[in-house]
């Protein structure tokens, strides 16, 4: 979305002229602001505010809703299945090009872990943020009104496993949000609620500092929250999550968002990759070898030309595939590619990383920026004052700044819309269908 922002705006006269023409291929007609999905799946955020329409923002592309399966970049042309596809009996279409931008972003690492494919629930889209939203009310729910003590302990257990951004946010917003909830419940108390974070490693969001992630786990702990540094998942069958270190949890929810790996699309392409499956890229964000192909974001391993560190294998350091880089990289691979149609120089990307800062509630934060670090309030307001400024549009800005003010006024919402998820249920019931069964 970023790219194709500065690419209409620079080619804003070959546009007009009929001249030249960007082409957008995206499987949803939105793109996502991920920093948000904690807060939407909280409730301090409508889920609609989390996205930004494509149509709106690029009104001088062609948007194509599709899912991109293959890429011959020899024959300059993408395979595309759109959502006509299948209705037409036409077979997937063929969709030439002069210059390539690829910008697909990540997609959830899983592992084979016997009965997560079953069980898991992601945290990458807003779909999902607003499902998980609604499976924690309705898992209380569920907990208020049986009367078996083992389907009680299972509801009322939610297990998260990864320690990042994602993971320690979203546990964090829930928690907070599923305590305040609790206070509705006559037979319920908030610490009948069982929260664990599982991480591999020795430490909870490195991004910020060994001492602020030291924090951020009193933090957590102190909301007797179970946080288990060197361990694994083992297992999840049967809803029971086993970890490495021999504990067992029945559970109904078990939240998975243990890194990401690079989008399948890459794969499908004829464009080199490196060791870890991304696009090996030059400071410049053109793909290394593949004349007219271009990459940004989390697909993208851009060399860090502000440091002389080295990785694992002697190579130089790459860019950390974040939010940070990746609208940074947009704004500079749209200027070379303009640049190298008009045979002018092309610029490296450059960025000194700024910090970072994380949530772990409401009102609780930690961060570090610019050698500062703080926690707590000063950090929770500075998380959000960040991702303000960050958010696509002024149209977004002042709905999600009204939210934030009108959820400062009144209480949270704690209303599950989990019927959404199956919109047409009711109606076949009454028209002599089953019920639809819910996890």
């Amino acid at each position: 979305m970023y790219t194709g922002l500065h690419l209409q705006r620079k080619l804003k006269r070959q546009l007009a002229a009929g001249e030249a023409e960007i082409t957008v291929v995206t499987p949803d007609p939105y793109m996502t602001y991920q920093p948000f999905l904690p807060e939407a799946a909280a409730g301090s955020i409508s889920p609609r505010h989390v996205v930004v329409p494509l149509r709106r923002v690029l009104p001088h592309c062609r948007l194509i809703v599709g899912q991109a399966d293959a890429i011959d970049h020899a024959k300059r042309t993408a395979t595309v299945t759109t959502l006509a596809t299948a209705e037409e009996g036409t077979g997937p279409l063929q969709l030439p090009y002069d210059e390539l931008v690829l910008a697909p972003g990540s997609v959830s690492r899983t592992l084979p872990v016997p009965g997560l494919a079953e069980h898991g629930i992601g945290f990458k889209t807003v779909e999902e943020a607003i499902g998980l939203r609604n499976h924690v009310i309705e898992q209380m729910d569920i907990a208020s009104s049986t009367r078996d003590p083992a389907v009680r302990d299972a509801a009322l257990t939610f297990v998260f496993v990864g320690g990042g951004y994602a993971g320690v946010e979203a546990l964090g917003e829930l928690e907070d949000m599923a305590r305040y909830a609790s206070r509705y419940y006559h037979n319920l108390k908030a610490d009948d609620l069982k929260w664990i974070l599982v991480e591999a490693s020795d430490r909870i969001l490195p991004e910020v500092g060994e001492e602020m992630g030291q924090y951020a786990i009193r933090e957590l702990r102190g909301r007797n929250i179970d946080v288990r540094l060197n361990t694994r998942l083992a297992s999840c069958e049967n809803r029971v999550a086993v970890l490495d270190d021999g504990a067992r949890f029945p559970t109904r929810t078990l939240v998975w968002t243990a890194g990401v790996k690079p989008h399948p699309i890459l794969a499908a392409s004829s464009l080199p990759l490196n060791a870890r499956g991304r696009l090996a890229c030059t400071a410049q964000l053109a793909v290394a070898g593949a004349p007219h192909a271009w990459a940004a974001g989390d697909a993208a391993a851009v060399p860090d030309v502000t440091t002389t560190a080295k990785g694992p294998d002697g190579s130089p350091a790459e860019c950390a595939p974040n939010a940070q880089h990746a609208v940074r990289q947009a704004k500079v691979l749209a200027e070379n590619l303009v640049a190298s149609l008009n045979g002018q120089p092309l610029t490296d990307y450059r960025h000194q990383h700024a910090g970072s800062v994380a949530s772990l509630g409401l009102h609780k934060g930690v961060a570090h920026v610019y050698g500062r670090k703080l926690k707590g309030f000063p950090a929770w307001v500075m998380h959000r004052a960040y991702h303000l400024s960050r958010v696509p549009t002024f149209n977004r800005k002042a709905r999600v700044l009204a939210e934030w003010t009108l959820s400062g006024l009144f209480k949270r919402e704690i209303v599950s819309l989990g019927s959404l998820e199956h919109p047409r249920a009711e109606f076949e019931l009454a028209a002599g269908g089953e019920p639809p069964v819910r996890r």
